[in-house]
């Protein structure tokens, strides 16, 4: 599966855009932002250690919460995982049919990308609501105990997924983690539109 492969494997330019330093009010994030990875790392290929990741969100969640108080560092990572789960949603998920299609679709995506193992628990019989699991997951897994949910990423990601495929806004909010004593993540999400 390819995320972010630029397949002209020409470089990338944005017609004035200046990637990162320019001051802006809204996000705007494309997807070609990603680059080409395969041109870029022909040797050392599209994958790195979790660990890495982690240390990249841990750390910039660290200095968000020292300089913005840990409020607006949860509504920016919220935000942020927003964001990318319709991103994901439009660029990576292809069954786009039906709910079940879709749900197959993202549970080989985030397998194959080794982002977690997604299942669902419960659906409501009006299509509102849903809970749903993430085992293995890429933020937490194998995290020491800290009696905390800690994956607000996550939750955005999932309610982004969730409007892209509705067309309605979702509120997502992590029940149970694996930093809070489970072995998977819990989510419930519900419609809000």
């Amino acid at each position: 599966m390819k995320v972010g492969a630029n397949q002209t494997h020409q470089f990338l330019i944005f017609k004035g855009v200046i990637m990162f330093k320019e001051e802006r009010s809204k996000p705007t994030f494309s997807w070609d932002l990603l680059g080409d990875v395969e041109l870029g790392r022909p040797n050392l290929g599209r994958t790195t250690d979790v660990a890495v990741y982690r240390l990249m969100q841990f750390t910039l969640r660290d200095i968000l919460i020292s300089k913005h108080g840990v409020q607006s560092a949860d509504e920016i990572f919220y935000e942020a995982g927003l964001l990318a789960g319709k991103q994901f949603y439009i660029n990576v998920i292809r069954a786009k049919e039906d709910f079940n299609s879709f749900v197959a679709d993202l549970q080989m995506a985030l397998k194959t990308l080794n982002i977690g193992i997604l299942r669902v628990e419960s659906f409501s019989t009006d299509g509102k609501s849903l809970t749903l699991t993430v085992a293995e997951d890429l933020d937490c897994s194998g995290l020491p105990l800290c009696e905390e949910q800690i994956c607000t990423y996550d939750e955005g990601f999932i309610a982004g997924l969730l409007s892209e495929h509705t067309g309605h806004s979702w509120a997502v909010k992590e029940v149970d983690c694996w930093c809070s004593g489970d072995r998977v993540c819990r989510f419930k999400a519900n419609q809000i539109d």
